[in-house]
């Protein structure tokens, strides 16, 4: 897989602008680095490929290297230089499906495969291909403390984490998915750095105390010497999309990039994506993951936004969860009524400028322009899962059919419908929070800090896992035997069904605001969903009962339900307890 000749790599450089001295240590001697503009060192001879170094600030150190391709001791070892050239593709003219068209699986490489790696995913996307997903979505990636974790602690952005595999590993699986017809997405993390590892303080001020994030100083955005900094992450962004052949990017809580220069570290980052894209003659997306429910994420630029071409719609998620389970605890205390599902897949956020009682504040902007494919929406995601006590999925806390009728609003919306591993048959092992870090007061702080956030839900002290036992990452690991039980492969069938449909009616693939209307009735629980010829009826009740449709439509017929006593007696239709079905329809 490798090209025998190729141009030497290019001379290696570091930032450390407040620097007096940096030496470049490798295996075989040391070297004084030549000082450049703005802060920028030099080597005057660099490793070549497959070589490992480290840096001396000042006489501190060794350190690895920010920009490392590749960590194979982790983040406390060398770096080892890693020459992109040399890998072959083979996923010329790949193009992924439009966004718009996309449906999305997110991943966990760690438990998604008993290997838990790179080539243990290679191994089982026929499994995907089967179910109809068009786009893989990877989280995080990028090396961080320990052998197991999420990855949202990520300190060595540039290098894929040691334990799933050689960067090469990371190389082939997404030539596997391309050569599968599958897009993939890699979740980015640039708010914040992990607490170990974390050595660019050291290098220069890529932190400032003037905001805070949840995990600690914020990334310096619009400081002095800012413009390096915005660089490092810019130009990683690029690496992946450039060296790995992304197709897009997954951008982790950018409500805690805090920027207030004249043009914010998206738009230039989407600037630079769309530039990219242009040369490389493929198309990337950006999605956002974005707590302020404001449009300008997802508005283009001539329109004064980010550019982001998606973000995830909480909102949706969180009114469909409460309408489901009834829960209302924490930020669920906000939703519960069909009326917010309804005004979810109507008009996308909930809270658009209304008064949140979870936040005690207005809330919001209102979005009546913009399209459903600029948000991503999901009955399960790796947060909302592994965020609680007990990691419980969907399907631990909803009958079969209540799973099924979540699946169905999920894949019939306007938006871009995105599953979590295991959920496309029901999964019932867990989700968890682990980690392995090797500093025990670490691990008590990130275990105490799990005990203070959960307080706002109510859940047991108790009933949380410990995340740094290894057996919290063993019982998160999927367990593909459950496929050989009736009730799991009867939710396999729904799922494939569910995305056949999708693709068979392009009505549910248009994002157009306007097609879409909801009817609902909270007393009985019962809600009805239009786009087009088709609506989806939905019995969120326990009890039977007979839903209204369109006294005007001709032609009515019931094309999929989740239990055949659906029936259908002229223009009334009959759904037993947690049903749906969708019928198809011609208005006079």
């Amino acid at each position: 897989m490798y090209h025998a000749c190729k141009p030497s790599l290019p001379q290696l450089r570091v930032w450390a602008p407040r620097a007096q001295r940096v030496d470049l240590v490798t295996r075989l001697d040391r070297q004084l680095m030549l000082p450049q503009d703005n802060g920028w060192w030099q080597a005057e001879e660099s490793p070549g490929h497959g070589e490992d170094y480290s840096f001396l600030v000042d006489g501190e150190g060794p350190f690895p290297d920010p920009r490392s391709p590749w960590q194979p001791g982790g983040i406390e070892g060398q770096s080892r230089r890693l020459d992109h050239r040399r890998f072959e593709w083979s996923d010329q003219g790949f193009q992924p499906v439009p966004l718009s068209s996309a449906v999305i699986y997110e991943l966990h490489v760690g438990t998604f495969s008993p290997e838990g790696t790179f080539k243990g995913v290679m191994h089982r996307l026929d499994h995907l291909v089967e179910l109809g997903v068009s786009h893989v979505e990877l989280m995080p990636v990028a090396e961080f403390s320990g052998s197991r974790g999420w990855g949202y602690d990520g300190v060595n952005l540039y290098a894929p984490h040691h334990v799933y595999g050689h960067p090469e590993e990371l190389k082939e699986l997404v030539n596997a998915c391309h050569s599968r017809g599958l897009g993939v997405i890699l979740d980015v993390v640039y708010n914040h750095l992990g607490p170990r590892g974390n050595y660019l303080p050291r290098f220069g001020p890529y932190f400032t105390d003037r905001y805070r994030t949840p995990w600690g100083d914020a990334v310096n955005l619009d400081g002095a010497y800012s413009d390096d900094v915005r660089r490092f992450f810019i130009e990683n962004a690029l690496m992946w999309l450039r060296d790995y052949h992304f197709d897009g990017l997954r951008l982790d809580a950018v409500h805690a990039l805090y920027d207030f220069s004249a043009r914010h570290f998206l738009e230039e980052l989407a600037w630079e994506v769309k530039e990219l894209e242009a040369g490389l003659g493929r198309h990337l997306v950006l999605i956002a993951e974005s707590d302020l429910n404001d449009p300008r994420v997802i508005r283009p630029f001539q329109a004064g936004g980010y550019g982001m071409h998606a973000q995830w719609n909480e909102d949706f998620h969180h009114a469909l969860h409460a309408a489901l389970t009834g829960e209302s605890q924490g930020y669920y205390a906000d939703f519960g009524d069909l009326a917010h599902l309804a005004k979810a897949l109507e008009k996308g956020f909930v809270y658009d400028g209304i008064y949140s009682q979870f936040r005690r504040r207005r809330h919001g902007r209102p979005a009546p322009d913009i399209c459903g494919h600029r948000y991503v929406g999901c009955l399960q995601n790796h947060d909302q899962v592994g965020n609680r006590a007990r990691g419980e999925r969907s399907s631990q806390l909803l009958t079969q059919g209540q799973l099924k009728m979540g699946a169905a609003l999920v894949l019939t919306s306007p938006f871009i419908p995105m599953l979590f591993q295991g959920e496309e048959w029901g999964a019932r092992t867990p989700f968890l929070y682990f980690t392995a870090h090797e500093d025990a007061g670490l691990a008590r702080e990130v275990f105490h800090g799990r005990l203070a956030e959960f307080k706002g839900f109510g859940w047991d002290p108790g009933d949380i896992p410990d995340p740094q036992d290894p057996e919290t990452f063993v019982r998160s690991r999927l367990d593909r035997q459950e496929l050989s039980q009736d009730r799991h492969a009867e939710i396999l069938n729904w799922y494939k069904q569910l995305i056949r449909l999708r693709r068979e009616y392009p009505e549910l693939t248009s994002g157009r605001p306007e097609q879409v209307r909801v009817e609902f009735q909270e007393e009985k629980r019962w809600l009805i969903m239009r786009r087009g010829p088709l609506c989806v009826a939905c019995n969120f009740s326990q009890a039977q009962q007979t839903v209204p449709l369109d006294g005007q439509a001709t032609n009515l017929h019931i094309v999929l339900a989740s239990q055949a006593d659906a029936a259908l007696y002229g223009w009334d239709l009959f759904l037993p307890g947690h049903c749906v079905a969708v019928l198809c329809c011609r208005l006079n």
